[in-house]
């Protein structure tokens, strides 16, 4: 009956056992010069939180990949499974990782900190810049580079970012930023203080960046945080597709720089030309309004909301020209990718849809049908002890449970009818979209069956945990 809905995991302390889990994680990161802070619990029942600590690009994709494996190794010593699925648990909030990204020079100068008057830092604004036109640019090779068949069932879900790609800037930058486009005085923001209520606190000034959970690139201060990935992902393909987007933008700013005659004059006009040209793509609003899916639209961002919608972009001409003009990757090496994500895509899902099958007619099927029989058996003795003995609920109970039974054997061939569709599907893409348009609708309608079925047998004869068993047993 309870899930997330009190928040009291969320606020609540961290159990003994997952504190004890996460001081071993702590040792057995340190050992391999790994810095990891701020774990502490998370929205949903059993969900914990970890952050690294930032790195060079390549350095922490590595150790992302190795804090995946030692999380996991470390939780089964524990007794616990580390769940890095996207959404492992209908109805309760998903797993994903923030991305933060920014520039620096080789000397440790972040080309991404506004300082105290961002409207006078020319380099902050030129850099500002070109992430925004790589950004909308290049907004369908960002959602491909996160496209994972469990990510699918996160993003949007109003726990995470949608599938719409945009940039959160904060009230004071895209001010400053309407100043440049219009060509008119910058008014700066009022500084204003936090209320607290206690007199005894001191006051502290508001930060005006704001925090903006339900945008996907959101700009925090002196870095962009990409809110995207899912829990399970590598982060170089992300950091790859973003790190090639800016230096396109920047290698065309340094084109047209490197040959304007007055240079100040050449930078003011390309910072506005750029904010013009590219300024649909920054939304400060709510991300999970459904208004803003069809603003969006009205924008021309693009709303690719599963794998193969967005998948189906990433050998766009532009692309290719994108990573093949600056040596990242040739255009062979792209279909390869392109085809080798499209067959992860699909194999996953076969393994759930055939796991599911599994489940209904090795499990379920005959777990209600024993149940079944046992009503409708204590329906009969009773009968045989006292003709007229109200068996209401058993009657009832066996008929509903048998025509559920019915439905879901039904549901089972569906599923299977999909799943052999997929199989004769003629290329990769196809195969992909059978798995999104045919096998996905037919383990919802499964699954929504299996649940009604869950909520009238007895719970010693369901042959699963349930999500209390599963989320509340850790103490």
């Amino acid at each position: 009956p309870k899930g997330q809905e009190l928040d009291d995991h969320y606020f609540g302390s961290i159990k003994p056992r997952v504190a004890a889990f996460m001081e071993e994680l702590n040792t057995e990161l340190w050992k391999l010069g790994i810095l990891a802070k701020t774990e502490h619990n998370e929205v949903a029942p059993a969900q914990h939180e970890l952050a690294p600590i930032y790195t060079t690009t390549n350095r922490a994709t590595d150790q992302n990949q190795l804090t995946m494996e030692i999380m996991q190794r470390v939780a089964a010593k524990h007794g616990m499974v580390c769940l890095l699925h996207e959404k492992p648990f209908a109805g309760v909030n998903g797993s994903g990782k923030h991305n933060n990204w920014s520039l620096s020079t080789d000397i440790g100068v972040n080309l991404l900190s506004p300082g105290e008057t961002p409207h006078e830092n020319a380099q902050f604004l030129l850099f500002l810049a070109a992430v925004i036109q790589a950004v909308d640019d290049y907004q369908g090779l960002l959602r491909a580079s996160v496209a994972t068949a469990g990510n699918d069932h996160r993003l949007g879900a109003n726990e995470a970012p949608p599938a719409v790609i945009s940039i959160f800037l904060g009230d004071e930058l895209t001010a400053v930023l309407d100043a440049i486009e219009t060509d008119s005085a910058y008014v700066g923001a009022e500084k204003k203080k936090m209320k607290l209520g206690v007199d005894v606190l001191p006051r502290f000034i508001r930060d005006t960046t704001d925090r903006n959970r339900t945008s996907p690139f959101a700009f925090t201060g002196n870095k962009f945080e990409f809110r995207t990935l899912g829990s399970s992902a590598s982060i170089s393909d992300a950091n790859v597709v973003t790190n090639t987007a800016v230096a396109e933008a920047l290698k065309q700013y340094a084109d047209a720089l490197e040959a304007a005659p007055d240079f100040a004059a050449a930078l003011h006009d390309l910072i506005r030309d750029t904010i013009k040209k590219h300024k649909r793509i920054i939304f400060n609003g709510n991300g999970y309004d459904d208004a803003w899916v069809a603003e969006a639209e009205r924008r021309g961002l693009s709303n690719l909301r599963t794998t193969p919608d967005a998948l189906k972009h990433f050998l766009d001409e532009k692309n290719v020209a994108l990573f093949t003009s600056h040596r990242v990757l040739t255009e062979a090496e792209m279909k390869a990718r392109h085809e080798i994500m499209l067959e992860s895509y699909c194999k996953i899902i076969n393994i759930e849809a055939l796991t599911m099958l599994d489940m209904a007619k090795k499990d379920i099927l005959p777990a209600v049908t024993a149940y079944a029989g046992e009503l409708a058996s204590a329906a009969a003795a009773k009968r045989s002890v006292f003709a007229a003995v109200d068996c209401t609920f058993e009657e009832q109970t066996v008929t509903t449970l048998s025509g559920l039974s019915a439905k879901l054997y039904g549901e089972t061939l569906s599923l299977s009818d999909a799943l052999a569709k997929a199989a004769k599907a003629a290329n990769p893409a196809a195969v992909a979209d059978c798995y999104k348009n045919d096998v996905i609708g037919a383990m919802a309608a499964l699954r929504a069956t299996a649940d009604a079925l869950e909520s009238i047998t007895a719970a010693n004869r369901w042959p699963f945990p349930t999500y209390g068993e599963l989320l509340f047993s850790v103490k």
